[in-house]
């Protein structure tokens, strides 16, 4: 009846809150921008300028990205992006997160948030920094991440690219994926004027004075040109125009010397493609007011109907001798464009001439028409380079990590071996030491280092993925956790609860460090008398009951109610936190000198899920004799667990494998059935 309640109250739980209303919304949005209309049922809203033109879209990643973090609800952030695919603003709207609720709090997330403004979504960004000398020839964009809290800035990281890439695939089409190519230096092949020209690699446009008075017939400009109207067949523009990025193609075109300077260009500005202009009619590229080294005033480019910022080389090119007479005196010209811009030289894009015409003597009144001339070469010229191949968050965590995760995979082989051989093991000296090095790995290693004390948080957002269908994603982003699970669900099947409650916990392992401590101290020991005990014992599954219920009924409450585990504050914050919790996790450090692990042995909530493991075991592997609690009670008064029954029986759900009645019972000195065989061997009357 109780697993049915709990399992209702899951899948009646929402998986995120409603998406914000539109007066919400506007008052997010920051002049000199302003909410449009919406535009689709996911939530997506256009924005718009100042002068009211479409200038973006806006969205919430709760509803596009609804992707599960640790407390089970979605970080759900507000993204402005323009219309050519950066972000203007990526604000949080709200999130549980456990590390940012009462952790942390929510600045160092606000902060990383702040990273995307001006970032582009075809840029390959990763959350994390570059190792080693190779970071910074990279493609990779890195985001610097919140220590401590990694896995939940991976979440939201990748929430918010699920949901830009969302709308960029169904309002933005056409906005470039990846780098752009790169010219291939190693490329030959034979080229000369002719064959270039016949391949397309030379791109001609050739307008007469009659199709110019022809652009400009009806109008008051018509007649604005008496040398057009005298040669009508003579060329207004007669421009070849030629990528010269590519070494092959440059020699074909450029004189010796020239190709000298285009190289040097291109060892300076290695992003730059430069592009030929040749001009043999009177158009002249520029005006007369042009100034070097600056953008040409009579010529522009477009791809992708996007504008491309082009500039003076500041080159004074000269031809191939090879090259027609006529084009030798022509008015020549080389451009640059930044490839670093989005500018693909790969695929087609425009060349525009402004034909300008003036009316009247005094201040003239101006007229343009444009003459384009479509461009681009073929890919053989070009090295396009590999995009890194985007990889799932959950192999980006490992990577990360990988170095910790093999320490921590080692440090659990050498554990599970020196479990398996405990009736070897306690029977040595060493025994004592070993345990208290591993106790003091988890806290320094596990606890403080690697941020691995599993928490009741994790449980509850693993119930909430299955049975809501949000799937156990959130899980892949903390591998190191992940492993520490891993290991406690396989000591399930082996040994019950007590391989991560005697071992492999770090707030057990400061609580057992604390209660040596009061020994070392002379406290008294206090334990509680036995039927008291055992109510004591209760309180741990009523604690996960009531997490379980508030977590559902009341979310936006389950962060609070799960500060009854004093994990966070002790280990993952390491104090660093407000007064109450400090003192409720203090508290029981200070009570664990006189009484051993009262926390773990009461009120923990986890503690209480691991009882199952007590059930779930596969064989009894702790060795009971006989006479064990008839009539030797010693293991059962010794074990400060309460693990064993006045019968002899070991208690599995309420083990800690804390050994000791292992020792006892392997101890010739110790063992009382072991003893009095001992002197009826030396007695035998």
């Amino acid at each position: 009846m109780i697993r049915a309640f709990f399992l209702w109250v899951l899948l009646s739980a929402p998986l995120f809150a409603a998406p914000l209303s539109r007066a919400d919304l506007s008052d997010l949005i920051i002049a000199p921008y302003a909410l449009g209309e919406q535009i689709n049922d996911k939530g997506v809203w256009g924005l718009l300028n100042s002068g009211g033109g479409d200038a973006g879209f806006v969205f919430e990643t709760g509803a596009l990205a609804p992707l599960p973090g640790f407390s089970g609800q979605p970080i759900n952030i507000l993204v402005v992006l323009d219309l050519e695919g950066r972000f203007i603003d990526t604000r949080l709207i709200s999130q549980r997160e456990p590390i940012f609720v009462s952790g942390l709090g929510e600045a160092p997330l606000r902060d990383f948030l702040g990273q995307y403004q001006g970032r582009s979504i075809n840029e390959p960004m990763v959350v994390g920094t570059p190792y080693g000398g190779g970071g910074g020839a990279s493609d990779l964009v890195y985001l610097d991440g919140v220590t401590k809290a990694t896995a939940s800035v991976r979440i939201a990281h990748e929430s918010i690219l699920a949901a830009a890439l969302a709308v960029a695939r169904e309002k933005m089409q056409g906005v470039q994926a990846g780098p752009p190519p790169r010219p291939d230096l190693d490329h030959d092949e034979a080229l000369d004027w002719e064959t270039a020209l016949d391949q397309g690699l030379v791109r001609h446009l050739r307008v007469s004075n009659g199709a110019l008075d022809a652009a400009f017939a009806g109008t008051k400009w018509a007649s604005d040109d008496p040398l057009a109207q005298a040669a009508p067949d003579d060329a207004y523009i007669d421009l070849y125009a030629i990528d010269i990025g590519p070494p092959a193609i440059a020699r074909a075109v450029l004189a010796s010397g020239t190709l000298a300077e285009v190289a040097a260009v291109r060892a300076r500005a290695p992003d730059d493609e430069l592009i030929l202009l040749i001009e043999a009619g009177r158009h002249g590229l520029v005006s007369d007011d042009f100034v070097r080294n600056t953008a040409p005033d009579r010529i522009a480019a477009t791809q992708d109907a996007l504008p491309l910022a082009l500039r003076d080389a500041d080159i004074l090119p000269e031809l191939h001798a090879d090259l027609p007479d006529a084009l030798q005196d022509a008015t020549l010209m080389v451009l640059r464009l930044d490839r670093r811009l989005g500018f693909d030289p790969a695929r087609e894009w425009e060349l525009s001439l402004q034909a300008l015409r003036l009316h009247g003597n005094f201040q003239p009144e101006a007229r343009s028409a444009h003459f384009n001339l479509t461009m681009g070469l073929p890919e053989r010229f070009f090295l396009r380079p590999d995009l890194p191949a985007p990889r799932p968050p959950w192999l980006d965590a490992l990577i990360a990590r990988k170095w910790e995760l093999m320490a921590l995979g080692g440090g659990l082989v050498i554990l599970f071996g020196v479990l398996w051989q405990q009736d070897w093991l306690v029977r040595r000296a060493v025994f004592t030491p070993i345990r208290l090095g591993f106790l003091a790995a988890m806290v320094a290693f596990v606890g403080f280092w690697g941020q691995g004390q599993l928490s009741i948080v994790t449980p509850l957002a693993v119930l909430r993925g299955i049975t809501q269908g949000g799937g156990l994603e959130v899980l892949l982003y903390d591998p190191f956790s992940l492993m520490i699970w891993g290991a406690a669900i396989v000591g399930f099947v082996l040994w019950g609860r007590g391989l991560f409650c005697g071992w492999l916990c770090p707030f057990g392992a400061l609580q057992e460090f604390a209660h040596h401590l009061g020994r070392w101290l002379h406290l008294p020991e206090w334990e509680p008398p036995r039927t008291y005990a055992t109510a004591l014992a209760a309180t741990g599954p009523l604690a996960l009951a009531g997490v379980l219920t508030v977590a559902v009924i009341a979310p936006d409450h389950a962060e609070t109610v799960a500060e009854i585990e004093p994990f966070k504050t002790a280990i993952t914050m390491q104090f660093a936190r407000p007064l109450p919790y400090v003192l409720w996790a203090g508290g029981w450090l200070v009570l664990a000198m006189v009484w051993f692990k009262g926390f773990c042995r009461t009120i923990c909530p986890l503690g209480a899920l691991m009882r199952i493991g007590g059930y779930l075991r596969l064989r009894d592997w702790i060795a009971r004799r006989e006479d064990c609690g008839r009539p030797c009670q010693l293991c059962r008064v010794k074990c400060r667990y309460g693990a064993i029954s006045r019968e002899g029986a070991i208690d599995y759900p309420a083990c800690f494998q804390c050994l000791d009645c292992v020792v006892i019972h392997d101890d010739p000195s110790q063992c009382v059935p072991l003893v009095l065989a001992a002197k009826r061997e030396r007695n035998p009357k």
